[in-house]
């Protein structure tokens, strides 16, 4: 083969690759990305103990399936006494207290949560909340959200994984990178979306209503 030939031939394999990663680069699904604020999950002793006894939350704006924006906030106060004020309530109560925040408020309130699943806070950083009523020194109940995918059973079967897998997801843009061990949680209230808390949206350049791309599946929780 002769010099000319052979630079063609290495041309076409090199555009022939490049083109083969950019369609497997789009070969996943596509997910929505909801950036997740600081916030707290409340227990009903918790609510009345910072609102009132017999208070009900109110609701400022639907989330997914029954949980709920609520009007009411809180003040989260750490073991310096420097406090976050204004931070949302969810809803609907739940069994236990939760407060999830980013690494970035850790350094403000001074404590070192754990990243952990939605409702694993066994162990967990404490701090204190104070409401317009009263305040609830939570022992336990504090952690930083692990990065997660919300799927109706119909979008898990499209996607090919089920509840409690990890996987990992594509973000592409101005700050392309990867997330690693992505946990699924499904159930037939959830939509398709992908909750990272403010730091890693930030880190990727990612605001809510982008999209994402699921990746190879990498095992279970």
């Amino acid at each position: 083969m002769d010099r000319e030939k052979l630079i063609e031939a290495v041309v076409s394999q090199v555009l022939h690759s490049m083109s083969g990663n950019r369609k497997a680069k789009h070969a996943g699904a596509r997910i929505k990305v909801g950036v997740s604020q600081r916030h707290v999950h409340l227990s009903q002793s918790d609510l009345e103990t910072l609102f009132g006894k017999g208070y009900e939350l109110t609701v400022k704006k639907m989330l997914m399936g029954r949980e709920f924006a609520s009007n009411e906030v809180v003040t989260l106060v750490g073991p310096s006494l420097k406090a976050i004020e204004n931070v949302r309530v969810l809803g609907p109560v739940r069994k236990s207290t939760q407060v999830e925040i980013s690494r970035t408020d850790t350094f403000v309130l001074k404590v070192s949560p754990p990243v952990r699943p939605s409702g694993e806070v066994a162990g967990s950083e404490r701090l204190v909340l104070v409401g317009p009523k009263g305040s609830v020194y939570l022992k336990e109940g504090v952690i930083i959200a692990n990065r997660h995918i919300h799927l109706s059973p119909s979008g898990a079967a499209e996607n090919g994984v089920r509840d409690g897998d990890l996987v990992d997801v594509l973000v592409e843009g101005e700050k392309p990178t990867k997330f690693y061990d992505v946990q699924v949680r499904v159930r037939d209230d959830f939509h398709s979306e992908m909750h990272i808390d403010t730091d890693d949206a930030n880190c990727a350049g990612l605001k809510n209503g982008d999209s994402v791309t699921i990746l190879a599946k990498r095992g279970r929780m």
